[in-house]
Formats: C-alpha cells, structure tokens, sequence
C-alpha cells in the first residue's frame, strides 16, 4: 500500500519520511490546527525534496484562489479537501485534487465511490483526532480507491492489507508531539503497510 505522512514540520522529518518509503507529505495549512504550516515554511521544505514525492496541501473552507496560490506558491503538488466543496468550487482549482469524506456511517464511506478519495474517521474537529473508522464497513466493498485514516499507527497498518486500500495517511500515529514525528515510528509503520 502507498504511504502518506500527514503533518510534516520540518525537513529532517519530511527526508526521513521519504528515507523511509512514504510516497506523499502533508503539509496542513489549517490555522487550527497544531500541525499547522506556514506558506513560508512549508516552501523552503519542498524546495528542497527530491523529486517524485508527492506534496499534498490540506485545506479547510479555503476558496479556490487561496488554495490555488498556496500550492503554487508553496510547490505543493495536490490539494486535500476537507470541507464541503462546491462544483464551482472544483472548477475553478487550477491543481490537481482530493476529496475527503468524514465518514459517520457505512454510507459515507461509498461517496465520492467512483474516483480515489481519502476517507477519515468523522470527529467535530479537522483531521489529527486520531480516531478510528469502523472497519467492518469496508467488508464488502471496493477500497482500490481509497485512502484511508484515522487512528493508524505501525500495530496495525499491516492488518489492514486484506481490504485492498490505495493507500494509508497517517500523522499522530507517528509522532511524538504535534507536529514532529518519531523517525522509528514511521519506519515501522511504512514497513508494515508495505
């Protein structure tokens, strides 16, 4: 399975990410949050990675010319929408994107169905809750498109190979704060979710 580490701070945690095997980076430009990211720093990150990582920029209720200018300006290489997004919305992103669905139910889980989504735990709050989803709800169904987190962590990342998930995304799953990772728990979690 592909591997995200979400929350990247600094840039010796983004090179052992990428040391480790991760395929993408996030980077959270959610004032809110305690992963949070400046433009600035999140830059002088990405100016420095080797090519072929993916460098994905999360969002929440952001308009599309923000969001727009935050990638381009910062390198990021895709958006992570977590918010209720519009069509106009969608049509005036000039960078490629992702839809997260906060799932509730079993049904939630199948929005979005026919293109790859990240699907997360719902909590009141915007990703790093570290909440698990209920994973008897994807018995059954397609996971080839789907990303998935919430309450990952290197114990069981490896169990969850059966389902045929795209990918996983993890982030306090790997940290030893807000924000900064454990170089050992990434590796083990990358190592088992491979």
């Amino acid at each position: 399975m592909r591997t995200k580490i979400c929350g990247i701070t600094s840039y010796e945690d983004a090179m052992t990410a990428i040391g480790a095997g991760a395929n993408a980076l996030g980077f959270v430009f959610y004032e809110k949050s305690p992963r949070y990211i400046s433009l600035s720093n999140a830059k002088s990150i990405i100016d420095r990675l080797p090519p072929f990582v993916e460098k994905v920029a999360l969002f929440v209720n952001e308009s599309a010319s923000t969001i727009n200018s935050v990638c381009k300006e910062s390198g990021a290489t895709l958006a992570q929408l977590h918010f209720d997004i519009t069509p106009e919305l969608l049509n005036a992103l000039n960078v490629p994107y992702i839809k997260v669905t906060r799932a509730k139910s079993k049904k939630d889980i199948l929005e979005f169905c026919d293109e790859y989504r990240l699907v997360d735990a719902y909590c009141d709050t915007y990703g790093g809750a570290g909440k698990h989803i209920n994973l008897e709800w994807f018995n059954g169904v397609d996971c080839s498109k789907i990303i998935l987190a919430g309450g990952l962590n290197s114990s069981n990342a490896a169990s969850l190979k059966k389902y045929g998930f795209y990918g996983l995304d993890v982030s306090s799953g790997v940290e030893i704060s807000y924000g900064k990772k454990d170089p050992q728990k990434v590796k083990d979690f990358i190592k088992n979710a491979q």
